[in-house]
């Protein structure tokens, strides 16, 4: 893994979930790193706890569009596993799938009309795509933190792992979002992500 080839990112969840704060952060993170970056973002019913989306985008020389095209995503980061499924076909052949081990069950299943799928399918569609998938418990581990709405940064953490890029600038750009009487909670929370993915899960 070189830090000088271009990274495609799709993140993924429902709203409330700080899908768009933690595509901010990896902007910065690419912007700090040296990177051209670009960024887009599609809201859909975010405020009511429908899909978000966000297409982020590094390359060493330029990024001439913000948007990843179907098969093109190198990393997968959702923050829930139905999301995962619905955006699987941004992956590309061989890439990552991080997915936040929880389930947002819809109203349509909620209400008896239809199944949420179960995690058996998630291994087989990503398998299908051979692509590596890393689940990662971020409700749990943000919540040993000390607060639960740090999934995200868990998230981040588990991400982080994947790349060629030191710590230190991912924790500084971080930083930088973070209430200071937040700081250490996201600290362990972003190193607990990072925890979470072990080295048989790092791409050479």
């Amino acid at each position: 893994m070189t830090a000088n080839k271009a990274w495609n990112f799709v993140l993924v969840g429902v709203g409330g979930q700080g899908t768009l704060l933690a595509s901010n952060i990896l902007a910065e993170v690419g912007l700090a790193a040296g990177f051209d970056v670009k960024k887009s973002e599609v809201h859909g019913m975010a405020q009511r706890g429908g899909s978000v989306a966000s297409h982020v985008r590094w390359h060493p020389e330029k990024v001439h569009s913000p948007l990843v095209g179907t098969g093109e995503a190198d990393i997968l980061l959702s923050f829930e596993k139905l999301e995962a499924l619905r955006f699987a076909e941004v992956l590309r052949r061989g890439g990552t799938a991080v997915v936040n081990d929880m389930a947002v069950v819809p109203v349509t299943v909620s209400s008896g009309t239809a199944v949420y799928p179960g995690d058996e399918h998630l291994v087989r569609i990503f398998a299908s795509l051979d692509a590596e998938l890393v689940m990662v418990p971020g409700e749990r581990l943000a919540q040993e933190a000390g607060n639960v709405k740090a999934a995200n940064v868990v998230l981040l953490g588990a991400v982080s792992r994947l790349l060629p890029l030191p710590e230190e600038t991912w924790w500084e750009c971080l930083a930088q979002r973070v209430p200071k009487k937040f700081l250490e909670l996201n600290h362990v929370a972003f190193a607990s992500g990072r925890a979470a993915v072990t080295t048989a899960g790092v791409r050479a």
